[in-house]
């Protein structure tokens, strides 16, 4: 395994990340994995040197901090690991539930911390922007939280650029905690985030975690599994004329290299200076084998043409542009996959 910083933090992380939004309860989604079959992937994942470990409160309305966490305090060693959870989304009708209001924020760690039977959290993760909340008022929170020794650092996820910039105003112009790692959503079918928010990360020496590397699964050319049929982000996100050609592209690749399209998409991430860590959301020890593969490819020139040669510009994916696609087209194939 390789292992980086994450950003410009003195906190070193696995190259990959176990994504964890599969393990949980079945009562929230069809596809998840309760505690016994969570723990064959966890193992697999501690057992080849991964150290990062990322949960959120909303993943099966916490039942899947308990589920991952039941584990790791059973297998892991918790000083050895880097574990992250996310607050934001509603965990119950109560309208003071959700988003980073002080409030949510205070009781949302205490929650999430028993939940996890933990002391404390690596990263404590803003899931999205709160546009109903002063932004002061969340950043005051979170920073309260790591001089408490609840969090020892904080994150963000998902949201504009600009959005990302006015917190890193606020917590410089106050002397709070700054985030050191931006997760976000990047794969061969959705690049937004190379045009401002990969280069200012970068300029700000903020480590970048990669979710969705296979497009909710899109690009491991297995349209049939049971998340793509019941996970209706894939066909609000993915349902695209061009994410299909790029799917096919990946397949193409693969299929000249004699590997699987998943390695060929993870590869393509991993590849990408800018990222530090990209999540592993694995049903199977194999599908994991096949990122840890990805970690020594590299791509020709060639190939990685291959890869982009249909990627238009599109709509942003995050929690304010629902439902917005724009009309993609692809362009012509060149040798040696013409």
């Amino acid at each position: 395994m390789q292992y980086v910083r994450l950003g410009q933090s003195g906190l070193k992380v696995s190259r990959l990340c176990l994504g964890t939004m599969n393990m949980g309860s079945k009562d929230w989604k069809p596809w998840i994995f309760d505690e016994k079959e969570s723990e064959p992937i966890i193992r697999h994942a501690l057992d080849h040197g991964v150290n990062f470990i990322d949960l959120a409160d909303f993943y099966s309305i916490g039942a899947g901090e308990e589920v991952v966490c039941n584990v790791l305090n059973r297998i892991g060693r918790r000083d050895d690991l880097v574990i992250t959870t996310k607050v934001g989304y509603a965990m119950s009708d109560d309208i003071n539930a959700q988003g980073h209001s002080r409030k949510n924020i205070f009781n949302a760690i205490d929650a999430s911390l028993t939940r996890m039977g933990m002391d404390y959290v690596d990263v404590y993760m803003l899931h999205y922007f709160d546009t109903d909340t002063p932004v002061e008022e969340t950043m005051a929170a979170l920073n309260d939280i790591v001089l408490a020794g609840k969090a020892r650092y904080i994150g963000v996820s998902t949201m504009y650029t600009w959005q990302l910039a006015k917190i890193i105003q606020v917590c410089d112009q106050n002397g709070w905690a700054r985030p050191i790692n931006m997760q976000l959503q990047l794969n061969c079918a959705y690049r937004e985030e190379e045009r401002e928010m990969l280069p200012f990360c970068q300029d700000q020496g903020i480590g970048v975690s990669v979710f969705s590397p296979l497009a909710r699964g899109i690009l491991t050319s297995d349209l049939q599994s049971t998340r793509n049929k019941t996970d209706f982000f894939t066909a609000e996100m993915y349902n695209d004329e061009a994410s299909r050609n790029i799917a096919y592209s990946v397949a193409k690749v693969a299929d000249a290299r004699g590997c699987l399209p998943a390695q060929v998409a993870q590869a393509w991430v991993l590849n990408k200076p800018e990222v530090a860590s990209m999540l592993v959301g694995a049903d199977t020890t194999a599908q994991f084998d096949s990122a840890l593969a990805a970690v020594e490819m590299q791509l020709s020139p060639e190939e990685v043409y291959e890869l982009e040669r249909h990627y238009t510009p599109c709509d942003l994916i995050n929690d304010y542009t629902s439902g917005k696609r724009t009309p993609r087209f692809s362009r012509p194939a060149k040798a040696p996959f013409a």
